[in-house]
């Protein structure tokens, strides 16, 4: 007989509390807790998987930097079924472009379209994508270590 551990986002979201808790002060623990819980209910990918390089950057860096990113492009993501590809550039820093593979669930509430902002925090884990309206996550790319780590694993009995 074989059982599935933990779903991905319920890990995802104690990992990201007990993390968030853990490296901050104590004023701002009840905060760190409602984004680690709303974030729970994001998806989640990888960052080599899901960040790249925009073809329009100077620079082609993988870096991404907290702040808010206009989205300049929305399509389907090449060779990613259910998966959409955006192109967010840095409000604050037009150089600054790159593109975010997100899949197509994470996007069933609300779609993100080109013109709108997405704030990008950055996390100990990776980085947290919300619409900037609402502050709501609707992404977490994660680094790569942190991702395996929240992989489903089958456990013989």
């Amino acid at each position: 007989m074989t059982v599935s551990l933990f779903p991905r986002a319920a890990c995802l979201a104690l990992l990201a509390g007990a993390c968030a808790l853990a490296s901050i002060p104590p004023a701002h623990a009840d905060s760190a807790v409602s984004s680690a819980s709303s974030a729970g209910s994001a998806s989640s990918g990888s960052i080599s998987d899901s960040i790249g390089a925009s073809s329009n950057s100077s620079n082609n860096d993988r870096r991404v930097a907290a702040g808010p990113y206009r989205v300049i492009q929305v399509a389907q993501a090449p060779n990613k079924p259910g998966a959409t590809r955006m192109v967010l550039r840095a409000a604050l820093e037009p150089g600054r472009e790159f593109t975010l593979d997100v899949p197509d669930r994470a996007l069933a509430a609300r779609r993100v379209l080109a013109g709108d902002t997405v704030q990008v925090s950055e996390r100990v884990y990776g980085y947290e994508f919300a619409y900037a309206d609402t502050a709501q996550p609707f992404f977490l790319a994660l680094q790569d270590d942190w991702y395996r780590e929240l992989t489903s694993r089958k456990v013989a009995i």
